[in-house]
């Protein structure tokens, strides 16, 4: 089965613009990701689908793979979907272009999970770790029932608690690796706007549930952190020149 990673980066950013371009310890986000995925596969299968010359400028420089999308998607997975029809593929995995922590061996996890449920959309989530709020409306918590299909995401806290005693001992956010089929891509963009949830929530995967798609979740390993706005920045090179170590043995 031929897998390929698509990276989504979107310059005009309504909380961040230009985020794909921010420099990490002098390096362009949208490159620890790329390098980090090139752990996974080869780069011939590593495409940043974005709408912005300067962006694939910078990416085309340092030999990663391109594709050139409109300025009108709805949301990454929407521009995901526009890219997915210039590459024929069984599986899309999508490394979104903000999270430049991603493990590479998680990005694997998602991609056996998807070739054992081919039929559900793949997605990852881990435990919010003791130095993160969880209610902090800029990390999306994610709900999920025994057998880890995603019951909900929002970017309140959840779940919910009545009773003190019964409040849960951790809350989960969302990772944002994803694996889809070209069906599962169609499928949504084909909805044409966004769902009810998705707007209220701003959470893109949250069109998924109100189109009767399954969305499973694989547990991936704590030390995610997107960036999602300017201030996040610090708190990642903070993050990257503590485990200075592993981050050389991901060859990021």
């Amino acid at each position: 089965m031929k897998t390929v990673i698509i990276i989504p980066a979107r310059y005009k950013s309504s909380r961040f613009p230009g985020k794909p371009l921010t420099l990490i310890l002098g390096k362009e986000m949208i490159l620890w990701v790329a390098e980090l995925c090139s752990r996974v596969i080869s780069t011939e299968n590593i495409y940043v689908a974005t709408e912005d010359f300067r962006i694939k400028n910078t990416v085309e420089k340092a030999g990663f793979n391109v594709i050139m999308t409109s300025d009108t998607p709805l949301t990454g997975t929407d521009r995901l979907a526009e890219a997915a029809n210039q590459i024929e593929a069984d599986i899309y995995i999508n490394v979104q272009g903000d999270e430049p922590l991603i493990n590479p061996s998680d990005i694997l996890r998602v991609i056996e999970a998807k070739k054992v449920y081919p039929n559900d959309v793949i997605k990852g989530f881990c435990r919010i770790s003791d130095d993160e709020n969880p209610e902090d409306i800029n990390i999306p918590k994610v709900i999920f029932t025994e057998d880890l299909r995603m019951v909900y995401m929002s970017r309140q806290l959840i779940p919910g608690s009545k009773v003190k005693k019964n409040k849960p001992k951790h809350y989960y956010k969302a990772v944002c690796i994803y694996a889809f089929s070209k069906k599962d891509l169609n499928n949504y963009a084909n909805f044409e706007r966004k769902s009810t949830l998705e707007l209220h929530e701003d959470i893109e995967i949250l069109r998924f549930l109100d189109i009767g798609t399954t969305v499973r979740l694989i547990e991936t390993q704590k030390g995610s952190l997107a960036v999602d706005i300017p201030s996040d920045v610090a708190r990642v090179e903070s993050e990257i020149l503590k485990n200075k170590k592993l981050f050389l043995m991901w060859g990021a």
